[in-house]
């Protein structure tokens, strides 16, 4: 188990209202965004972590880096600049940590790819540990997923028409869409190409498109022989997103993008490269990317019935009181997302924690009491779902204007 050292601490985070159209949806300030944004990445740098993909938990770790930068080059009065140092310190601890003297990965089991003339940059390839069973209810994406990867590649004699090769994940963000694609790759054996569309249109300005045809090209090179590969690339909207006033390096990169799509996507190619694209933000694609994901699965906020097998999952290595009843929990955390949903059963735990270091009595027994039901009720009083029922609203809409399963 981590140490919460490596979690985003909470309080900081604020939402501000305006409206848009018509509804009212919730907007945030640039630095807020920002926060955001690390709080994402490490989290997912932390579920990387627990389940041994060490490849992608620098990747989140090293991303969590560098939005707490940017955030104190932006902000240099910041109040908050000195929790920002202490947890980019301690992702840096965690990515030295994870890597051996040489500075590569000592489980054989994952490999860099470096860019060529770009010692700095590189591209992860790694077999996540993500089983199906970890991800909770999501049926029909996961129907649609089997039908679009997993048939084909067991039996691709099975479609004379060939088979999706683009799909995108779009939904709320805490909802599980980077587990999801992390989990088709366990499930097929596939070499999984992780990769930061944010990343790629910042620290690759001037060869960008360069970058992106080297990716493409790896991949397929690795998919010689039958072996599947997936390129999951978060936050697409960051490259193939709506653009009002384009430089000279973003329309070739998009371009660049367009080809290598295509490419893929060319049913005459038998090989296995998939890629999967995953985005809080599906109106701000650009239409002619949006018909190259042949699949677009809509992952939602988790079901009562998703809540419930999360509430399994994360009480399993908790020391729960017999009055805590899982029920009332479910019933209470409607509307909020897989995260939210952990970062209650991680408040709460905190809360027990507190006490135990707080009490002299607890101490001296050397154990904390068990998380009582009270302890989640004042943790549900605190901490609201955070994602709007508006901003719900619109990803019902998109779904059923490009709705592709």
């Amino acid at each position: 188990m981590l140490s919460n050292d490596y979690a985003m601490r909470e309080g900081s985070f604020s939402n501000k209202r305006g409206n848009l159209g018509g509804a009212d949806i919730v907007q945030m300030s640039p630095s807020e965004e920002l926060e955001q944004m690390a709080v994402r990445f490490v989290n997912e740098a932390i579920q990387f972590d627990k389940q041994g993909a060490r490849g992608n938990a620098i990747s989140r770790y090293q991303r969590t880096v560098e939005v707490l930068l940017k955030l104190c080059s932006l902000y240099p009065e910041a109040p908050q600049n000195r929790l920002y140092m202490e947890q980019i310190e301690s992702c840096r601890q965690r990515i030295l940590a994870l890597k051996n003297q040489n500075g590569q990965l000592d489980d054989p089991d994952h490999s860099i790819s470096k860019q060529p003339g770009k010692s700095e940059q590189f591209v992860l390839t790694e077999k996540p540990r993500v089983k199906w069973s970890e991800i909770a209810d999501l049926l029909d994406a996961k129907k649609a997923i089997e039908e679009a990867v997993v048939f084909p590649v067991k039996r691709p004699d099975l479609f004379p028409l060939g088979w999706p090769r683009g799909i995108l994940f779009f939904g709320p963000p805490g909802c599980g869409k980077t587990l999801l694609a992390a989990a088709i790759a366990t499930e097929i054996e596939a070499a999984f190409y992780s990769v930061d569309a944010a990343s790629i249109m910042s620290k690759w300005l001037g060869e960008s498109e360069k970058n992106v045809a080297e990716l493409f090209n790896s991949a397929r090179s690795a998919a010689k022989d039958g072996n599947p590969v997936i390129i999951f690339i978060d936050e697409i909207d960051s490259l193939v997103g709506i653009r009002g006033d384009e430089v000279g390096g973003e329309v070739r990169t998009r371009n660049q993008f367009l080809k290598e799509m295509d490419n893929i996507l060319d049913k005459k190619r038998l090989n296995h490269v998939y890629v999967i694209g995953a985005t809080n933000k599906p109106w701000a694609l650009d239409e002619p990317f949006i018909r190259r994901f042949q699949k677009r699965i809509y992952v939602p906020l988790p079901s009562a019935e998703a809540r419930r097998e999360m509430f399994s999952i994360y009480a399993q290595d908790l020391k729960l009181a017999p009055d805590v009843d899982g029920e009332i929990i479910v019933e209470k955390t409607e509307g909020y997302s897989g995260s939210d949903l952990r970062d209650i059963f991680q408040n709460a735990q905190t809360k027990v924690v507190r006490e135990f270091f707080e009490g002299e009595s607890s101490r001296d027994k050397g154990q904390a009491r068990p998380i009582a039901m009270d302890d989640f009720k004042e943790t549900l009083r605190r901490r609201k779902p955070s994602v709007s029922q508006q901003m719900l609203s619109m990803y019902d809409k998109w779904f059923e204007t490009y709705k592709a399963l």
